[in-house]
């Protein structure tokens, strides 16, 4: 039997490679796809085999999400950290609106609604909280100088990300550099 599966902390390609390890090792479950928040299976119709499978979601770090809004949710965020980490210069192409909008296929209003109604903030802050953990991605990299970074991200000046990363972090990007390690996030504590 198909299922899907809908899951909370996925943030990372990480997660979607730990997901595989340890799925594959179970002969009662087929993958058909895993993603950013998403596992599209095959499993037996044993009670027994699913209820081993949300045990392994559970140890693996992930909640199974069944609300519908949570569910939506849970979409934005996978479709934010695509926008922000994965799509290599999308952001300063396409507005965060239309993107997020166009994953869901929902207008971003109610998209923006829900959000704030179930995390307590707005998606804004959240996207701006993804960019600025990006940025620090980068910053660490040393690939890119902050002019460059700024653009990837979307930011009209390097004026702009040194005062959006200062107004997010409470310090300066050149106190950052100093000691990176101190000041990182993980992704899943941004927000719950």
């Amino acid at each position: 039997m198909i299922k899907i599966y809908y899951l909370k902390n996925m943030f990372s390609k990480s997660c979607i490679q730990l997901l595989e390890v340890v799925l594959s090792s179970n002969q009662h479950i087929i993958i058909h796809k895993i993603s950013l928040g998403e596992a599209i299976l095959d499993i037996d119709d044993n009670p027994e085999t699913e209820n081993k499978l949300l045990k392994l979601f559970k140890k693996c770090g992930f909640e199974l999400v069944k609300d519908s809004d949570d569910k939506i949710v849970e979409r934005t965020k996978q479709a934010a950290i695509e926008l922000i980490f994965y799509s290599y210069n999308t952001n300063s192409l396409i507005r965060n609106s239309e993107y997020i909008s166009q994953k869901l296929q929902l207008p971003y209003e109610k998209i923006a609604k829900l959000f704030k109604k179930k995390t307590k903030t707005t998606l804004e802050k959240f996207i701006i909280a993804l960019k600025i953990e990006k940025a620090k991605e980068m910053l660490v990299s040393n690939e890119f100088s902050v002019s460059e970074i700024a653009y990837m991200l979307d930011y009209s000046s390097v004026h702009y990300l040194s005062n959006q990363f200062k107004k997010t972090t409470g310090i300066t990007i050149s106190d950052f550099k100093k000691n990176p390690t101190k000041y990182r996030v993980a992704i899943e504590d941004l927000i719950d």
